[in-house]
């Protein structure tokens, strides 16, 4: 029996500067799309008034289908929210009562799917957009590793079955045909997106491929036609895996006991970061204004300003420099008397490899 499986929508490749060498591209493809760590990553339900309009078949009407979810299928979300929370990773997952205030935007519109925007895309939908639907009821037996499938791809967690070194060998017209009747009808673009569309190494999670992650699809016989031990289908954990955990561990540890450095205006402090690797700092501004806080040197970078507003950090802004010729920097107003947390983390340094973050 086929299940209903996850389905990302095709975003465009992203677009880098000429020339950057292996190293460089694999270390911004694998970064690109991860927080960083100590963001509280909040999520809101759409309620009744948010909907789809689509089509009825066969009649030329349209029909409201909304995005609301049952107190049931919500509390299975937030039990999943915890569930990876649980593992002790340095992001935080909170509720928020305004959509204004939320990152991750949660749709439960019935027949539409089940995906959901891959880590920091999440940043890029608008407002009044979902980041995430559940498109068919999540409190059925077996179906929380749906919800856990999704919050592991808004971690910036990929399909585990498309890694380039799972070495999978797939009979591509069986897999065509299987995924475009019931449960799913997905067409060959959804299953090629999904399914067959073998990934960069640098988006793959690791170089060792891991048939039990929740990020894996499950699949019948007769799909796999090599190695010959999964040709008579593929069944992941229905949770997180031990390399899952070590995944979400290695991109947001748990923060330690000591407080961020400080930064004071117009004094640069060097980072002597690796690449992945992030370093936080504290600004309390001296007077209210308007305030550059950038990198410098030859480093490719993501930069990240929150205010803490209760002892919690919010948004404010951010850069990632992308690979281009320019360092990280962003131009924000900051209160004298409030408190506001700096985050960088380093994707890859060339040239002199030396790198400083300031503000001024």
């Amino acid at each position: 029996m086929t299940r209903r499986l996850c389905a990302l929508v095709r975003r465009p490749a992203p677009c880098f500067a000429p020339g950057l060498t292996a190293e460089r591209l694999g270390a911004l493809l694998a970064g690109r799309r991860m927080w960083v760590d100590g963001t509280v990553l909040h999520y809101w339900f759409f309620d009744g008034c948010d909907a789809s309009v689509i089509p009825v078949p066969g009649t030329g009407e349209l029909r409201r289908v909304p995005w609301a979810g049952g107190a049931e299928q919500r509390d299975v979300v937030r039990d999943c929210f915890r569930e990876w929370q649980g593992l002790g990773i340095g992001l935080t997952f909170a509720e928020a009562d305004d959509r204004a205030e939320a990152e991750l935007r949660i749709g439960f519109q019935a027949g539409g799917g089940s995906w959901s925007a891959v880590g920091r895309e999440a940043l890029s939908a608008g407002r009044s957009e979902r980041t995430m639907n559940l498109g068919w009821d999540v409190t059925g037996p077996g179906e929380r590793g749906t919800v856990l499938h999704q919050i592991g791809h808004a971690l910036g967690m990929v399909h585990e079955h498309q890694s380039p070194y799972a070495g999978l060998h797939w009979d591509d017209e069986a897999v065509y045909a299987e995924l475009a009747g019931p449960p799913n009808h997905w067409s060959r673009e959804t299953t090629y997106t999904n399914v067959l569309r073998e990934l960069d190494a640098g988006e793959a999670s690791a170089s060792v491929w891991d048939p039990q992650s929740v990020m894996t699809f499950p699949f019948g016989p007769g799909l796999v036609l090599e190695p010959e031990q999964y040709r008579g289908g593929l069944s992941p954990s229905a949770g997180p895996s031990p390399a899952d955990k070590e995944f979400v561990l290695r991109w947001y540890p748990p923060a330690g006991p000591a407080r961020p450095a400080g930064l004071v205006p117009f004094r640069s402090v060097p980072l002597g970061l690796g690449p992945g690797e992030q370093a936080d700092f504290t600004v309390e501004p001296p007077e209210t204004r308007e305030y550059t806080v950038g990198t410098f040197g030859d480093a490719d970078t993501v930069l990240v300003v929150f205010e803490e507003r209760d002892g919690v950090p919010r948004f404010l802004a951010g850069h990632d420099d992308g690979g281009g010729p320019d360092n990280a920097a962003v131009r924000v107003r900051l209160v004298r008397g409030r408190r506001y947390v700096v985050r960088v983390r380093l994707y890859s340094t060339w040239g002199c490899g030396q790198t400083a973050v300031m503000c001024w």
